[in-house]
């Protein structure tokens, strides 16, 4: 992937959406929940605050996350699905 998030937005791949329940049912594409849980692909710099020190992302590449069900704007490229958020619309690092 050919993109760099600026200031402090973050690219995440959202986890593909369930295919069944816990119990084996099959979902229709109709039923299927957005995932709220991804992987962050890309970081950008961090912010700059008022007095011009940029303060550093406490997210890196490869953290899995937690985010909120309507946070970033979808994007896709080469076919994959992203989403492009800003650093405090993630709720959780996944350990």
């Amino acid at each position: 992937m050919n993109l760099t998030p600026l200031g402090d937005r973050v690219i995440v791949k959202p986890k593909a959406p369930e295919e069944k329940t816990k119990g084996g049912i099959i979902l229709p594409d109709t039923a299927k929940e957005k995932p709220m849980e991804g992987e962050v692909v890309a970081v950008g710099n961090g912010r700059v605050d008022e007095s011009g020190k940029r303060i550093a992302m406490d997210l890196k590449v490869g953290d899995k996350v937690l985010y909120g069900k309507y946070s970033g704007t979808e994007i896709k490229i080469n076919d994959e699905e992203y989403l492009i958020m800003r650093e405090s619309d993630v709720y959780a690092i996944i350990k």
